[in-house]
């Protein structure tokens, strides 16, 4: 078998990409998520054979025999991750080496082969580098990636699947909440679980997320931005978002987060923010937090804030709960001061507005 490390990944141009003049325009406000550029990346993996036939090709609808195993049985995990345009110009990607080992342990989880890092990282440099003159005019903006992995041998059985497909596409972002958003309201599920002890909520699979769209349906039905999501066992201690990690920014100068027990997603920005925090003289605690202490600690004021964060939407502030027992405002219910603090000296690390005393921002061209 050839070594996956040193596969050569072949470059063929999108023979027809978008116009200049189209493009430019289409970049002065691109959305979340619906906007896409010229290439993408795909590389086969087929037992006995490993990773092979790797490139990077015009952007285009993929193939799919109706008995492709990943419609039957959901062996389907994904990363996200954004470039970002530098003060300097330059181009450069923040952690992508967390990324991909975050998408070897979700492999893992799946019963699927895991991806060498080098091959993950190269292919991911490879399609920023070719769609360079995707990154969006508007301030903020950035180029959002998705690598993700499929199987896609054609078989009906439940077993893994022999055959799978690895696949990068690039979308140019602005911001992920809606314009003048200072703080997001959420809405306490009580109805739904997003993940259960054993199970694989500390996997980045797409089955995790489809599990979380009826609860998030409900929480647009009551005007909230996103849902909240209970422990499953006894519906009582806050995990995390539909899409983000928590945190609490307590009184006495502590912040707290729900512990990684296996049900919550190992969020990268989480850590980053973890370690940012610690730099500002903070106590930095992973321990369990029930709703009913989220309640009594906003009402006391204990609790001075709480914000949410993500590679989608960094840092956002959290500034009311909603829930069938009642709402509750935490702080002013905007964003608090050490929520825009964090927030800002992540988002200048990630455009090269400071130095990278971390060793975090990986430039590129």
């Amino acid at each position: 078998m050839a070594n996956s490390d040193s596969l050569e990944i072949l470059v063929e141009q999108n023979p027809q990409p978008v116009p200049d003049s189209d493009r430019q325009k289409l970049l002065e406000n691109p959305g979340f998520g619906n906007l896409f550029t010229d290439h993408m990346v795909i590389i086969r993996y087929t037992e006995g054979q490993g990773w092979h036939d790797a490139k990077v090709e015009a952007r285009a609808p993929i193939p799919m025999d109706p008995a492709s195993s990943v419609l039957h049985y959901a062996q389907e995990i994904f990363e996200g991750m954004k470039a970002y345009r530098l003060a300097d110009g330059t181009t450069a990607l923040f952690r992508p080496e967390q990324n991909a080992r975050r998408f070897q342990a979700s492999a893992q989880r799946m019963a699927m082969p895991e991806l060498p890092e080098e091959l993950f990282l190269k292919s991911v440099e490879m399609l920023v580098d070719i769609d360079r003159d995707w990154f969006p005019s508007a301030e903020g903006g950035s180029l959002y990636l998705r690598p993700f992995m499929f199987a896609s041998e054609v078989f009906l059985g439940v077993r893994p699947a022999k055959e799978y497909l690895y696949m990068v596409i690039a979308s140019p972002v602005g911001a992920y909440f809606k314009a003048g958003a200072s703080a997001i309201t959420i809405w306490v599920s009580q109805d739904y679980s997003r993940a259960a002890p054993g199970g694989t909520g500390a996997a980045k699979c797409g089955g995790n997320y489809a599990a979380s769209l009826v609860a998030q349906a409900e929480a647009i039905a009551q005007d909230c931005d996103q849902v909240v999501f209970l422990d499953a066992a006894e519906q009582r201690w806050v995990e995390e978002l539909g899409g983000m990690n928590l945190f609490f920014v307590m009184d006495d100068g502590r912040l707290i987060t729900p512990p990684l027990t296996g049900t919550i997603l190992p969020g990268i920005t989480r850590e980053s923010i973890m370690i940012l925090a610690r730099e500002e003289g903070l106590d930095v605690s992973e321990e369990p937090y029930s709703i009913e202490q989220w309640r009594e600690d906003a009402a006391s004021g204990k609790l001075l804030e709480t914000f949410a964060c993500g590679t989608a939407a960094v840092v956002t502030a959290v500034g009311t709960v909603r829930s069938e027992s009642g709402d509750f405002t935490i702080g002013s219910g905007g964003p608090g001061q050490l929520t825009e603090k964090l927030r800002m000296r992540l988002v200048d690390i990630q455009r090269g507005l400071v130095e990278d005393q971390h060793g975090w921002v990986k430039r590129l061209f």
